[in-house]
């Protein structure tokens, strides 16, 4: 593993990717074509912000594409709020999905933080 794949906030939005696939691809949810595009996408584009915006190289770049996946980490919650309310997901599947992006948001929160700290002392 190098670059992007080792950062923490990759991994877990990695992971969290990864779970919204798997969710999307069963009952109700799987026959929802917009919906379930649309959670899909931004739970890549989570991944992907963090690695596009780290081997960019520059901080002040790095900074901005945190900002992007931190909102398409929100859109994602907010998709999943939809699908619970539709009755796509059980309760506890919706509670453990938003846990993770609650925490996926905190972690990319410290990393834009440190970021934007070097950016200063650069």
């Amino acid at each position: 593993m190098a670059g992007s794949e080792e950062l923490i906030a990759w991994q877990k939005a990695r992971e969290l990717a990864g779970n919204v696939y798997q969710v999307t691809a069963k009952g109700k949810f799987a026959g929802d074509f917009g919906l379930k595009d649309q959670i899909r996408r931004a739970a890549v584009s989570i991944m992907s912000n963090i690695a596009e915006g780290y081997d960019r190289g520059g901080r002040a770049e790095f900074h901005q594409f945190l900002v992007i996946a931190k909102g398409s980490c929100a859109e994602v919650r907010s998709q999943l709020y939809v699908a619970h309310d539709v009755n796509y997901i059980a309760p506890t599947l919706f509670e453990k999905l938003k846990q993770e992006t609650e925490e996926l948001s905190r972690i990319i929160t410290g990393l834009k933080k440190s970021v934007q700290q070097q950016k200063i002392q650069k």
